[in-house]
This record gives C-alpha cells, sequence and structure tokens, in this order.
C-alpha cells in the first residue's frame, strides 16, 4: 500500500532528559550530531511520505524553528500549548489536518540504524504490508536484544499468524513496539476529544484480533535519558564504522 501521509508525536516533556530537556525540547536534542526528530522524519521521506503532521507542546518556538528548514516532507504543526494531549489524543487531533488515506506514525524519541542498503526500508515494508482489511495497525516491532536504551520490558507476543497480543510468557515471539505503525484515520472516528492515551486502541485492535505486526530490520534505538545519549551514539558510531 502507498503511504503518504505521516504523523509525528513529539509533544511530550522529555522529563526524563532533564536538565537536557530544561532549555529544548526532547525531539531536539542532538545523537550524533542530528536532531532525533530528523532521524525519523528522514526515514519517512524515505519512504515516500509527503506530508507529515507534527505535534508541538515544550519549547514549541524552537520545534516550528528547526521544522521550518526541512523541505520533505512538507510539515504541519498540530499545535498543544494549550494542553497535551497525551499519544491519542495528539494522534486524534493531528490527523484532522490529513486526509482519509492510509497513514503512518512514528514517536519523535526513537529510530533505528543498520537497514540494508538497496533493500526496502522499515517503512517502506510496513506500508507495503499493512492490509486495513485485516487490521486496524500494523506496528513495526523489534526483538529486545536488537534495541539500545530500552527499559527492558517486553510488550506485547507475536503470534506466528502476525498478530500481536499482551505480552505473556511462553506464548509467541516476544516483542517491544518499535514505535511507528500504519493506521487509518477513521480508526479513531470515535475519538474522545479529551487526552487519552493510544493504548486504548491497542487494546481494543487486540480485542479483535486486528492488531498486527512486522519485525524491524537493524538495530532501534531510543534515548530517554542523559546517560542513554552516549550509549546511543556508541552505536551509531559502531554500525558507521562497520559499513565503512
Amino acid at each position: 500500500m502507498k503511504i503518504e501521509d505521516a504523523m509525528v508525536l513529539a509533544a511530550g516533556l522529555g522529563t526524563r532528559l532533564r536538565p537536557i530537556t530544561d532549555t529544548m525540547p526532547k525531539p531536539l536534542v542532538p545523537i550524533a550530531g542530528k536532531a532525533m526528530i530528523d532521524y525519523g522524519l528522514d526515514a519517512l521521506a524515505e519512504a515516500g511520505v509527503k506530508r507529515a503532521v507534527v505535534n508541538i507542546h515544550h519549547f514549541a518556538d524552537q520545534m516550528k524553528a528547526h521544522l521550518s528548514h526541512r523541505i520533505a516532507p512538507e510539515i504541519l504543526l498540530s499545535d498543544e500549548t494549550d494542553r497535551l494531549m497525551n499519544s491519542g489524543g495528539g494522534l486524534a487531533r493531528g490527523l484532522k489536518l490529513l486526509g482519509r488515506g492510509p497513514v503512518l506514525v512514528m514517536n519523535a524519541d526513537l529510530f533505528w540504524i543498520g537497514e540494508k542498503p538497496g533493500e526496502r526500508t522499515n517503512l517502506q515494508r510496513l506500508a507495503k504490508a499493512f492490509d486495513p482489511a485485516r487490521m486496524d495497525m500494523l506496528m513495526l516491532c523489534v526483538k529486545l536484544e536488537d534495541t539500545t536504551g530500552h527499559n527492558g520490558k517486553k510488550d506485547f507476543s507475536l503470534g506466528e499468524d502476525g498478530r500481536l497480543t499482551r505480552y505473556a510468557e511462553g506464548l509467541g515471539t516476544p516483542v517491544v513496539y518499535a514505535g511507528a505503525l500504519a493506521l487509518m484515520p477513521s480508526l479513531l472516528d470515535d475519538a474522545p476529544d479529551d487526552a487519552f492515551n493510544l493504548n486504548l486502541y491497542f487494546d481494543r485492535a487486540i480485542a479483535a484480533g486486528r492488531l498486527s505486526g512486522l519485525m524491524l530490520e537493524g538495530h532501534w534505538i531510543t534515548v530517554g535519558t542523559p546517560e542513554a545519549i552516549g550509549a546511543a551514539e556508541a552505536v551509531i558510531g559502531a554500525f558507521r564504522e562497520a559499513a565503512a
């Protein structure tokens, strides 16, 4: 499936990254010389996304200034400076700025490296595999051993049929949600107007047997604390040396 619209969830306060986030928004924290959000936006552009909504709240002016320099994808801002809407409320509000076609959704504080040159990227694979006739959402997932900066928690169990359920010992393949998914905007047409967590829709999809997973290729990185920056940059450096 061709997906040209996206939303990047970027409005969080980044409290665990203090004191760094006392002066800048978390998505702009540089990792190996590049703002975290730009790893995701570059991946979306490479996957063929033309328009991306980014929600903003913390140091919104810095976010606006940074994003104004981007050419691809085209950036649309969903302003949450009045109040934070949490992951679900932020997504529901942001989707109203886009059309009714399929959408890729990403978190701004994570990315991956190590995709194989010449092959489909993870987001291209996600878009191609998304089938709204069978799925409410298709999640990009990763094995715990292929992560850096994660807290060690396993989120879901991936069955042989590609369906996801909440993690349970001995059930399917344990995976971590890699913070990227595909969905149809109509899924959130009944969303409440107030702030809510997107986990509400994850659990609904699981109950209906319509939450599916796709395994990430490469290595996944998230940066939640100041200490995690060094670990992330070390992994990036090692991958760059290996590819040289």
